[in-house]
């Protein structure tokens, strides 16, 4: 299969996971927000399709969900999100890429991107919020990012490295994609 083809299919099953996972979760928000199931989509995305399509599907995930169901609300949030997803997908595809082709790499390419995108996320927030003449605290930042995320984080180191390792070993993820 055509490499162009299959990144835009892999692409589009991406985001359309991003659509459906949070409804997994909606009918608990608290949970949902914890777990960050729109994350995993968008981070797999980067380490098959690399960066340019890891970066595409986070930027448009959260606006689109906001768009059609109403949730994440678009504005701060959905906007922030989009910053912080689209370093997901950007930062591990580069990282996967760059980084030496044994099986840590995949979970250092992971937490690279992890606190990138949280640290993204952040300056959004901070930016937003301040245009807006609200404040953006340290301490909101901390707990947005990491102590109510902590479940999601876990979830993430758990389940994406076995999951990119398996579509290596498969043959799915071309390590010399751009």
């Amino acid at each position: 299969m055509n490499k162009n083809v299959r990144n835009l299919v892999f692409a589009a099953l991406c985001l359309a996971l991003c659509m459906v996972l949070p409804l997994l979760t909606g009918q608990i928000p608290q949970i949902g927000s914890m777990l960050c199931p729109m994350h995993i989509p968008v981070l797999l995305c980067g380490f098959i399709c690399g960066w340019p399509w890891g970066l595409a599907v986070g930027a448009i995930a959260p606006i689109m969900r906001a768009l059609i169901f109403g949730m994440p609300p678009l504005f701060p949030t959905a906007a922030a999100m989009a910053f912080e997803l689209a370093t997901y997908g950007a930062i591990s595809g580069l990282m996967y890429r760059v980084l030496p082709k044994k099986p840590w790499s995949v979970f250092a390419a992971l937490l690279i991107a992890m606190l990138a995108g949280r640290l993204v996320w952040g300056a959004a927030m901070y930016i937003m919020l301040g245009a807006q003449s609200k404040a953006f605290t340290l301490e909101m930042f901390l707990a947005g990012a990491f102590v109510n995320a902590w479940p999601g984080i876990i979830l993430h180191v758990v389940l994406i490295p076995p999951i990119v390792l398996a579509l290596n070993k498969a043959g799915l993820v071309d390590d010399r994609l751009q």
